[in-house]
């Protein structure tokens, strides 16, 4: 991980991109938000992988694919930004890393990723998705030892 600053400059041009990007994004501006956030991307340093700059990027990239049912294009993205600094153990990166792979039929996968987004924020990070991933999850997961029956 990269221990200098980004020149604040730079920072708020891409900051700044992003913004725009997210904007955009909420007005169903597909295009005009996948630009923006490309703009963005190439203005982070290289390697890119060592800023954190480059996980809201690839996460907002990931997430605007999600939504237009891009799964291999989003799982591709958010495995990107899981390898850039606050990527790892990011519950909601894990989240659609795993919805992306319950889309793609990876199973194994997807529970992986779907019981880490679990671990790191609870049911609440399920409540605004469709609720077939959850019920997923619950097939897979086992009840705590404690409510398990030893006699």
């Amino acid at each position: 991980m990269r221990k200098s600053r980004m020149p604040k400059k730079l920072h708020e041009s891409i900051t700044r991109l992003s913004k725009e990007g997210d904007d955009l994004a909420k007005k169903g501006a597909d295009q005009a938000a996948y630009d923006k956030y490309n703009e963005a991307w190439n203005l982070v340093p290289e390697p890119k992988v060592d800023w954190e700059a480059s996980t809201w990027i690839l996460s907002a990239v990931g997430e605007l694919q999600f939504r237009l049912k891009k799964f291999d294009k989003a799982l591709n993205s958010f495995l990107k930004a899981v390898q850039c600094p606050g990527g790892l153990g990011n519950p909601y990166i894990h989240l659609r890393i795993g919805e992306a792979q319950y889309e793609l039929e990876d199973m194994k996968g997807a529970g992986d990723n779907l019981t880490r987004a679990y671990m790191g924020a609870g049911d609440d990070i399920f409540k605004v998705e469709d609720p077939k991933y959850l019920t997923y999850l619950r097939t897979i997961l086992l009840p705590p030892v404690s409510d398990v029956e030893l006699s």
